[in-house]
This record gives structure tokens, C-alpha cells and sequence, in this order.
């Protein structure tokens, strides 16, 4: 069994060259190019096929029938509807044609082509954006295909500006032009305009003569007459090889990169003695939540077809492409955006500036943070130099709050064991020792780290692991009834909460009191530490360590209260926005923006940070962006006559209009979804509906159980939209290979998964449909190794 079995790639064969004709407009020629094309590949003793899906209008004058009787090729139609209407109005409402079957059918129908050496013509209705039967634009509909374009221009008044819209249309989702097809009309004279317009971008013209006039008697001879000469131009022939040479250029091209890349690329993340052509990937494009991946033929071109000579198949992008993908790859919504404000803005210089994206991105995080410790917004390109803009605000502000000196360089910050806030130096040094910088010359680890009880799902029980160095002082395992449970804040008022916030505060007197260490700030991931191998950190530890810190004030003498208060008492009241104790930073990064299911991982802890950073699915997964945020207080901390006491941060791309456009678009998009309860499945499936705290999994909960018995896992959870599987294993951690048989078997079943050691984990889109997920998991189930 693969996944995904149906699942859509681009289209291309080493056997079979397949293009599809749109129309700048209806009524523009598309049907008689088509023939023409038919007739003359035909002619020329090769093989041809011609699709229309949809058609409309009497049979009598079907564009399949018409191209069947003046080339001779054998045409299809998948629906055929009688009146001469757009397909959207023309199907029965009862016939529930969805864009899914359309696309389905059309791709089985080249793919039972697809080992026959030939070419297919695909003709769509109407102009670029005519409707689809559900009512999308086909130009949408079809784009997962992603087959090369012909493009039939209009020769008529006011055909220039139709033809390069429905051009930039096609070119903005992604798709390739290969030829502009036009014909004559001496009034207007198009031709001379478009072609060498198109020739700047590299698409070249065909320039035909019109067919004639009709006529009630003697229509059917002038026509057969009028393809026969056209069939046999040159105009045609040059066409012809032209498309031909584009086909095999485009193989050559997709087929050499993996060499190229090994010979050029320097992979991040990447031990480098593992890469070698032959395991590099070489993405042609991607749709939703597959690439579409050069797949070396197994037949030669002049071989029987007997096997595939498909060259590109789908596969899963399982990791959301390092958590950033939202919406789906090639959104046409967010291309649309970004486009927008490239034509709007370009690029402008933001220090002292303005433009509409930023600020109204600005506001919309605010109000949807919903948090009154946060009221300034901060840009930079990605997490990790946000990372360094957050650390920077934190430690200014203790420096300011108590008095340090600025040749004071000790100052340390407290987090957890794995953290990964980035991969620049401030950040690297916010985390301790391990293997993402320990080898780099400049770190230094300047912090306190501590381990911390760990959620997972083991043998259909939710627990709480202590690590075994806590287990003295917190116990080894604290079982719960459900994921709900482990969140409730009614926790905070448990012997368990005691317990932690005693350790906590012990430990960090011995660091501050008696060691005599400085620290600047808390900064933390919430709920889940991604790059440390997805460990979900109980809820009520994060909650309790930021509460200890923001009102002990033996530790820190400008916190709010003492340890000796009890833990339900230590959460910090919504009502101040000053920040005590220390600044807390949460990095939302990876966890933010409804990876969790929540818009902010900090609602589901309870807790408002002092300062917050957003990356990631903050623009969908189209483009880096990031944003920093914090309050007022630590604003000030920066004010100063004297300009070196600034934030001296940025890069020169900072609040970049185009990522802020398509940022705020993407939010906007998400927080639609929310609300309309699309973030929610049947209960018996695991999900319940989602607001700002509640708990919900594209993952059901039948399979995480059943998971979580077999005997090859140690842990599994399920949260928005990820799933992580701890896998038992002697080595554990980022070095172990324990995870090597499952990734196998995902990557032979069309799924790109990653492993974080012996955990694997796979991710979903905010969109992804859950009839997708229910795929994926019934694959997952079936391997025997469980």
C-alpha cells in the first residue's frame, strides 16, 4: 500500500508529452488549435490523444466531436451537459461534481497514457478562469497537474490585455507557458504586440491564419480544406518540434540536479558524507501537501511499455517542510498576496517609515495574542534572529531593573534541557550543550537548564515521566484520564505543583544565592521543544518554573510574592502588564500561530509572556518572516538620549512589505478557519472543538492509541496538527538510529517523514482535508513491524 494513493503530481512522462491549452477568453480558437495540433501530429505518423473534461452545449457541436472529425484522432469527454452555459451552471446540483473527481478522472486518464509514446492535448473551457463545475477557477482546479501550458491568445479588440492577464494569471500559479498560440486579424494586428512580448519572457509565437468565415452551405469542405493547409505549414512543424524539444529539455533539466546539487549545495543541517546524488530529492514543484518528485523512469523511451516512464511522483511533505507549511504549498491566495505587494511596494526602508502591511499585521497580533503584557512589535527575517531580538529585550531590562553594569557579561539566562531557540551565536548560547552547538568555536552555554517531566501516551494511559534525576523529589510517573486533564489549570492547586515549584525554587537558590549567578530572563518553548526530539513538557512545570521566578523574591528582589505562597496562588494576575522576577520569553516559533491547535501555545499554558516571537506559520510557509513582541516596560528599558543605547537590531529587508502582506492574508485566512469551527471533528474521532484553550488533533485518537500499545514505542502524542512517536531504544537522542525501520517504511509508501533520533514525527497543514490524515494513518497502522 502506498500513500499517497490519491495523490496528484505534475504530470510528465518519458514516453508520452502531455500540454494543455487554455484560452485567453472564450470563443478565442482553442477547439481549432486543438485540431490543427491533432491533425498535424497525426499526420506526422505519431500518436495522439485529446481530452476534453467538461463540455457544454449540444452534442452536435461538442468540441471533442468537432476535433474527432477533422483530425481523425480519437477523442474523450468525461461530461458532456446540454446547455450552452458555464459548467457551473450547466451541471445538476444532485450530480455533485467536486474539483477532486474532475481532477481524479483527468489523471487517471493520463496515467493509463502515460507508457504510450505520443502526445495528449488536454483542452480546457473557456477562458483561464472560467469556472470549474463546483464553481473554482479551473486555472486553480487543474494546477495540480501542473502540465505545460499553450495558450491560446485573442485576436479580437481588446485581446492584448485579456491575453497577458490570463498569461500572468497562469504564470503566477506556478504554471510554464511553452508556446503562445495566436491568429491573424488584420484590424487589430495582436500579433505584432504580443509575440515579441512573450519573446522577452522566453515563450515563442505562432501566428496563424484565421479559419474562414462560416457558411450555411459548404461550412464542413472550406474547414477540411483550411486544416489540411494549416496542418502542413511551417508554422506548425516549427510548433511541433519546438514543444518536443521543451518536453525532453524539461526531463534533462530535472534528471541532472541531484548531480548538480552535490556538486554545488551545502545542505544545512547536513553531515555531508552522507549526500550523494542518488539521495537528493529534486522537487519539480508542489501542491497542497505533496511535492512532485523526480522519479527515474523504469522503461527507456524506446523500450515496451511494459513499466512506469512516469518521471515525477507525489510524495507527503510529512514535515510540513520544517514546520512552516499552513496552507498548503503554492496557496493561490497567498501567491496572489504576495504578488500584491510586490506590485505595491517592492522592498521600502522601514526604520522611520510605515506601510499598511506591517501595521495592520502588527494589530492583528496584538488583538489575537489577547495579552496586556504585550503592546510593541518588533521585525526581523526568522526565528532565530528573533530569537536574538527577544534575548536582547530580556536582558536590557533586568540590566535597567536591577542596576547591572554593561561591562557585566555573566548574565545568563534560565530555560529548559534542548532547547533550540536558532542557530546564531545569542541563540545558540540561550541553550545548553548539545549537538547543534557544541562544535561551534564561539559558544559558550551562559545559562541554567533544567530537565523537566515529559507527556506522552503509553499502552492507552496519558502520563507525566519525571526524568531520573527528579524522581527523588517529584515521583516517577503521575498517570491522568486524558490530555484535558494534563492542561487543566485546577492543577496548579495539587501536591504535584508543590513539589515542583520546591524543586524549582532549591535549585535555582543554589544557582543565585550560593553560586552567585545572574540571570536576565526565562525563555522558553511552550508545551513542546521541537528540534530537542518533540518532547512535550508537562504544562503544569513550564507553568509553575514561570511562576516561581515571577514572584520569589528572595531570588529576584523585585518579584511579587514569595515561594512560600501556595502554587495556585502564584499565577501572575492578568490585570498587571509589569514584568517581575524576570522577563519571561516564550518562543512560539515552531509551537505558534495553531501548529498546537491554538493560535498561541500560551493560551493553552495559561500564562502571558513578557515577550513572545512568531515565525514560521506566520506567513503559511510562502516566506521568512518573524516578529518579536513585548510591552511597553521593556520598550522603555531601550529609551535613552544617547543613540548606542538603542536596539541596534535589524537587517535590511526588516518588516519586508511583501512577508507582512502575506502574513497578514495567511492569519486572516487561518482565523477564518477557526472560527467557522474547522479546527474540530466528530468527538468519536478525537477532536473537540477548538477556541483559544481548547484541545484539539487532526489526529484521531483511535490511532494514537492504538500506537501507543505496541511494544517498539516508548510514547506517542498527537496535538494540532502533529504527530510525534517515541520509539524504545538502547540510544536515545539526536544520534540514535532507532528510528531507521520506520523511516523506511514511510519513505517506501510516499511519505517524507523526519526523525529526530529515535523520535519520528509527522506534521500536517492547518489544511490539510482529514480524509488525507485518516490516509496516513491507516498506512502508519499497517506496517507489521508494530
Amino acid at each position: 500500500m502506498r500513500f499517497p494513493s490519491k495523490a496528484i503530481s505534475s504530470t510528465l512522462s518519458a514516453r508520452l508529452r502531455a500540454f494543455q491549452i487554455y484560452g485567453a477568453n472564450t470563443n478565442v480558437g482553442k477547439t481549432i488549435v486543438s485540431t490543427i495540433l491533432c491533425k498535424a501530429l497525426k499526420e506526422s505518423r505519431e500518436r495522439v490523444w485529446y481530452l476534453k473534461p467538461v463540455s457544454t452545449g449540444a452534442l452536435s457541436d461538442a468540441d471533442d466531436r468537432h476535433v474527432s472529425k477533422f483530425s481523425g484522432v480519437t477523442t474523450s469527454c468525461l461530461w458532456q451537459f446540454n446547455d450552452p452555459v458555464s459548467p457551473h451552471l450547466a451541471v445538476p446540483q444532485e450530480l455533485n461534481l467536486t474539483d477532486s473527481l474532475l481532477l481524479d478522472k483527468v489523471h487517471n486518464h493520463i496515467s493509463s497514457l502515460s507508457n504510450e509514446k505520443g502526445t495528449f492535448i488536454l483542452e480546457t473551457a473557456g477562458g483561464v478562469h472560467s469556472p470549474t463545475p463546483s464553481g473554482s477557477s479551473q486555472a486553480d482546479a487543474y494546477r495540480p497537474l501542473r502540465l505545460p501550458i499553450i495558450l491560446i491568445a485573442d485576436p479580437a479588440l481588446g485581446g492584448i490585455s485579456a491575453s497577458i492577464s490570463a498569461y500572468e494569471s497562469l504564470h503566477i500559479r506556478g504554471y510554464d507557458v511553452d508556446r503562445v498560440v495566436v491568429f491573424s486579424n488584420e484590424p487589430y494586428r495582436n500579433d505584432s504586440y504580443l509575440s515579441p512580448y512573450f519573446q522577452k519572457r522566453g515563450i515563442p509565437t505562432t501566428v496563424l491564419p484565421p479559419p474562414p468565415p462560416r457558411k450555411d452551405v459548404g461550412d464542413e469542405e472550406q474547414m477540411l480544406e483550411y486544416y489540411a493547409r494549416t496542418a502542413e505549414s511551417q508554422e506548425l512543424f516549427d510548433l511541433i518540434g519546438d514543444l518536443h524539444s521543451r518536453h525532453a529539455a524539461r526531463i534533462q533539466d530535472i534528471k541532472s540536479m541531484p548531480q548538480r546539487a552535490a556538486d554545488k549545495i551545502w545542505y544545512p543541517f547536513t553531515q555531508h558524507t552522507s549526500v550523494a546524488a542518488d539521495n537528493i530529492r529534486a522537487i519539480d514543484s508542489a501542491h497542497g501537501d505533496h511535492f512532485s518528485v523526480y522519479t527515474p523512469p523504469t522503461v527507456a523511451v524506446s523500450e515496451p511499455a511494459e513499466e512506469s516512464a512516469e518521471v515525477l511522483a507525489p510524495r507527503y511533505d510529512g514535515s510540513a517542510s520544517w514546520w512552516t507549511q499552513g496552507l498548503g504549498h503554492s496557496n493561490p491566495e497567498l501567491a496572489l498576496s504576495a504578488a500584491y505587494a510586490a506590485g505595491r511596494y517592492g522592498h521600502v526602508m522601514f526604520p522611520g517609515s510605515i506601510h499598511s502591511p506591517a501595521l495592520k499585521l502588527s494589530e492583528l497580533l496584538l488583538e489575537k495574542l489577547d495579552n496586556p503584557r504585550l503592546n510593541r512589535v518588533f521585525f526581523s527575517d526568522n526565528g532565530s534572529t528573533g530569537a536574538e531580538v527577544a534575548i536582547k529585550m530580556g536582558l536590557r531590562a533586568s540590566r535597567e531593573r536591577y542596576g547591572w553594569s554593561s561591562e557585566d557579561k555573566d548574565i545568563g539566562i534560565i530555560g529548559l534541557k534542548g532547547a533550540y531557540h536558532g542557530d546564531t551565536i545569542g541563540a545558540m548560547d540561550a541553550a545548553d550543550p548539545g549537538i547543534y552547538n557544541k562544535e561551534v568555536e564561539w559558544y559558550k552555554g551562559r545559562g541554567f537548564w533544567f530537565d523537566f517531566p515529559k507527556v506522552g501516551l503509553s499502552e492507552g494511559k496519558w502520563k507525566v515521566e519525571v526524568p531520573g534525576e527528579q524522581q527523588q523529589e517529584l515521583g516517577t510517573s503521575h498517570e491522568f484520564g486524558s490530555l484535558e486533564d494534563i492542561f487543566d489549570i485546577s492543577r496548579d492547586s495539587t501536591e504535584l505543583a508543590e513539589k515542583y515549584a520546591k524543586y524549582i525554587h532549591t535549585q535555582l537558590h543554589q544557582a543565585i544565592n550560593v553560586e552567585g549567578r545572574k540571570f536576565g530572563a526565562l525563555m522558553l518553548e511552550p508545551v513542546v521543544l521541537g528540534a530537542a526530539g518533540m518532547h512535550f513538557c508537562d504544562p503544569l512545570f513550564q507553568r509553575t518554573l514561570i511562576n516561581v521566578i515571577r514572584n520569589s523574591a528572595d531570588l529576584f528582589p523585585q518579584a511579587k510574592l514569595t515561594p512560600a505562597k501556595p502554587a495556585a496562588e502564584l499565577v501572575a494576575s492578568k490585570a498587571t502588564t509589569a514584568w517581575t522576577g524576570l522577563p519571561v520569553i516564550h518562543d512560539e516559533v515552531f509551537t505558534g500561530l495553531y501548529r498546537l491547535g491554538s493560535f498561541s501555545p500560551s493560551h493553552l499554558l495559561h500564562v502571558q509572556p513578557d515577550i513572545s516571537i512568531h515565525a514560521k506559520l506566520l506567513t503559511g510557509g510562502l516566506l521568512p518572516l518573524c516578529t518579536t513582541l513585548a510591552g511597553e516596560e521593556i520598550f522603555k528599558s531601550f529609551l535613552s538620549e544617547h543613540k548606542h543605547k538603542a536596539l541596534l537590531h535589524g537587517h535590511s529587508y526588516t518588516a519586508h512589505a511583501v512577508g507582512c502582506q502575506v502574513a497578514l492574508d495567511s492569519l486572516n485566512i487561518m482565523n477564518t478557519m477557526a472560527e467557522a469551527g474547522e479546527f474540530s471533528i466528530a468527538p468519536s474521532e478525537g477532536k473537540t472543538q477548538t477556541s483559544r484553550d481548547k484541545l484539539w488533533s487532526k489526529w484521531s485518537s483511535e490511532f494514537t492509541t492504538k500506537l501507543s500499545h505496541s511494544p517498539k514505542v516508548e510514547s506517542v502524542w498527537a496535538l494540532g496538527t502533529v504527530l510525534a512517536i517515541t520509539l524504545k531504544a538502547q540510544e536515545t537522542g539526536y544520534a540514535s538510529n532507532a528510528s531507521g525501520w520506520l523511516m523506511d517504511r514511510l519513505k517506501g509508501n510516499g511519505i517524507d517523514a523526519r526523525a529526530l533520533g529515535n523520535v519520528v514525527y509527522v506534521m500536517t497543514s492547518v489544511s490539510t482535508e482529514d480524509a488525507a490524515v485518516r490516509g496516513l494513518e491507516e498506512v502508519v497502522k499497517g506496517f507489521e513491524e508494530w
